[in-house]
C-alpha cells in the first residue's frame, strides 16, 4: 500500500534548521514550498535519505516529529487504516501544492501524514 516514507522535524526557525542540515551534515536542498519567497517547508537529501523540514512557530525545544507516507489512492489508504483501529486526524483533502493529503496517528499520536503526489 505505502511505496516511499520520509520523517519530518518541525522547527520555529526553518533557516537555521536548513543551514545546520546543509553546512554541518551535507544535506542538499530539493524542494522547498512556496517556491518564491521564505518557505515554509523544505526537502533535504543525503544519499537516499530525505528529510522534510517544517516551519512550525509553536514547535517545542527539541523539535517535533511526524512521519510521510506516500500512496497511490490515500482514500483508500485512510479507509484502510479507519477499519484497523487507526485514529483519523485529517480527512483526505487536496491541498495547494497539488498532493492529497490525509493525517492519521499513531499509538503514541504522533502524526503521520498519508500523500498521493497527484491530485
Amino acid at each position: 500500500m505505502f511505496r516511499e516514507a520520509f520523517p519530518i522535524l518541525s522547527t520555529p526557525d526553518l533557516g537555521r534548521a536548513v543551514r545546520f542540515y546543509r553546512d554541518a551534515l551535507g544535506f542538499q536542498p530539493e524542494y522547498q514550498f512556496p517556491a518564491e519567497g521564505e518557505p515554509e517547508f523544505v526537502t533535504l537529501r543525503l544519499e537516499a535519505l530525505t528529510l522534510g523540514l517544517g516551519k512550525d512557530t509553536a514547535a517545542r525545544p527539541g523539535g517535533h516529529f511526524a512521519l510521510w507516507l506516500y500512496t497511490d489512492d490515500v482514500d483508500e489508504a485512510v479507509a484502510d487504516l479507519r477499519a484497523a483501529g487507526v485514529p483519523v486526524l485529517q480527512e483526505p483533502r487536496d491541498m495547494p501544492w497539488g498532493e492529497r493529503v490525509a493525517t492519521v496517528a499513531d499509538p503514541d499520536d504522533n502524526p503521520i501524514h498519508i500523500g498521493a503526489s497527484e491530485v
